[in-house]
């Protein structure tokens, strides 16, 4: 059986984070499990190419919720990177840390090591700014974060309309305010998008402390005793076995991390027991727990054309595509999604509850999505995302094969709150909308219709067109001593076995009030340093 000083289950924004960290200690040797591919794809690196990955699922999962009651029995689809680099391959770039008050609260409730002071300096240490170091930002980090550089004056426009809606503007969202209309910011590097296997793996691989092995499908953990000692996984048919003499870190994201806990015995004995998996350790909230931002759009027809929509030409996208590639520059090396928001509903929150996400280009069909093939009506929209929702659901385990992916309940909008506060941002967006600075780029409002607009119309808009923002956490939430609920503790160690962490979306209690990503790789940058062994990054004061 080969040995590792550390084994990493999953090369997403935690696994990746994690090798960079680990193997800068000289006396380490990291395997890192990836059940996907090497991210050659072309549609991965070009910003422009991320819609037709997305609508086309490549390097993804396939996951999708069982048929969801209040979204018309649609089965939802959980999109989930399954390549090098995982979700950070795959996603919109977005760079969103949420709302301090966000760590705040996960601190109230138990783990102060996790409160925003806490938190700050590993977001901090994360970044590369453009606008470099300040008491929020950080200058010098693996990754690389800017604002979008994409130009269409119909952003302006959006920007504007806000502010005569009577909302703030913030020049950045992620320091003293996160609320208002902003900037969009992304983690975008010469054109090139900046994923943490861009960030981390790749110098983590010039070290050469690092094996790692794509293909992998990580069927169980193995123990003796109580103690965690390596993997079981599955490669090309074969069946592989490797130990690790300090610690088992599970870094396969909010599915695949609860259900590898469930294969290996560790989860409700009663679920198990069905499946004759023996019970090695009995924690109840294995799977439990899972929360996701629901989202539905406010969907215009573009009067004119916009500059997506005329270097869609053939001619004229070929050498954009080929100019990003080269130079780092042009069109192709952002996506169209200048803008967002930060609103507060009016519902009682004393936060923003709901997000604007900005789309400067029709998200159905044509050019955008499928090149080069025929004319298409220009068009724009706003997505109106409900966060910190009440509802939550749940995995069932399907079977104690580890190929058979779990069943997902998500249990979108099951309560009053969430349907209200959802059906708040579409009306605030539709008032945005109607600006003075908005209506010449306005040439008919497409959905929801005029006549959808009581709280039924709303409620059938959004259950025939809503998805998530993909930002699926909470299957393995941490909390402090004595919550039965809790699946790893403050450190996040897997409750009732040893030298076993959980370290990726599925640690975070709850919901924060934006995108995930940026908070994912902070969880991992902090929990590297419990897995050296060094003192926590001084709590910052200032901010």
């Amino acid at each position: 059986m080969a040995a590792y000083t550390h084994i990493i289950v999953g090369a997403g924004s935690a696994g990746c984070t994690l090798a960079c960290r680990l193997t800068e200690d000289p006396d380490t040797r990291v395997l890192l499990l990836e059940a996907g591919a090497w991210d050659r794809d072309p549609h991965i690196h070009i910003p422009l190419l991320w819609p037709r990955m997305f609508l086309r699922q490549r390097n993804d999962w396939g996951f999708f919720t069982e048929p969801e009651a209040r979204m018309g029995g649609r089965r939802i689809e959980v999109a989930r990177g399954k390549v090098i680099g995982g979700s950070s391959s795959t996603n919109a770039m977005a760079y969103v840390r949420g709302h301090r008050a966000d760590y705040d609260r996960w601190a109230a409730g138990g783990l102060p090591d996790w409160a925003y002071a806490h938190v700050l300096p590993y977001f901090r240490r994360q970044e590369a700014w453009e606008g470099g170091t300040n008491a929020w930002r950080g200058g010098d980090g693996p990754l690389t974060t800017r604002f979008s550089r994409y130009e269409d004056a119909l952003i302006d426009a959006f920007m504007a309309s806000g502010e005569a809606a009577g909302h703030p503007i913030t020049e950045d969202y992620n320091a003293a305010r996160q609320e208002g209309f902003g900037r969009w910011q992304c983690t975008i590097r010469g054109g090139r998008r900046c994923s943490a296997a861009d960030a981390y793996l790749r110098p983590a691989r010039q070290r050469h402390r690092i094996d790692v092995v794509t293909g992998a499908l990580v069927s169980r953990v193995l123990f003796e005793s109580r103690r965690a000692v390596g993997v079981e996984y599955l490669q090309q048919g074969k069946r592989q076995t490797v130990r690790a003499e300090r610690e088992t870190i599970l870094a396969a994201g909010v599915i695949g991390s609860p259900h590898l806990l469930m294969l290996s015995g560790i989860g409700d004995p009663e679920v198990l027991s069905r499946h004759a998996i023996e019970v090695r350790a009995p924690l109840r909230g294995v799977g439990q727990n899972l929360q996701d931002h629901m989202s539905s759009p406010v969907v215009y027809a573009r009067r004119g054309n916009g500059p997506l929509h005329r270097h869609m030409r053939a001619d004229r996208i070929a050498v954009d595509l080929a100019r990003v590639k080269l130079t780092g520059t042009g069109i192709a090396g952002d996506i169209p999604a200048g803008a967002m928001a930060f609103l507060n509903s009016g519902a009682g929150s004393n936060v923003p509850d709901v997000q604007f996400l900005f789309i400067a280009a029709p998200m159905t069909a044509g050019p955008y999505f499928t090149p080069f093939v025929r004319p298409y009506q220009d068009g724009f929209s706003c997505r109106a995302v409900l966060l910190r929702p009440e509802s939550r659901g749940h995995l069932r385990l399907a079977s104690a094969d580890p190929a058979v992916p779990p069943r997902i309940v998500a249990n979108f909008l099951a309560t009053d709150r969430d349907r209200a506060v959802l059906r708040a941002g579409l009306r605030m967006a539709r008032d945005v909308g109607r600006q003075k600075a908005l209506q010449p780029f306005v040439a008919a409002e497409i959905a929801p219709a005029p006549d959808d607009w009581s709280d039924a119309g709303l409620d059938a808009h959004i259950a025939m067109s809503g998805i998530t923002v993909h930002h699926p956490l909470g299957t393995c939430r941490m909390g402090a001593d004595g919550d039965e609920t809790a699946v790893v503790d403050g450190e996040l160690r897997v409750r009732g076995v040893e030298d076993l962490r959980v370290i990726d979306a599925s640690v975070m209690p709850d919901l924060i009030g934006g995108n995930i990503n940026a908070a994912v790789i902070m969880i991992a940058e902090k929990a590297s340093d419990l897995l050296r062994g060094r003192p926590p990054l001084p709590a910052a004061t200032s901010a």
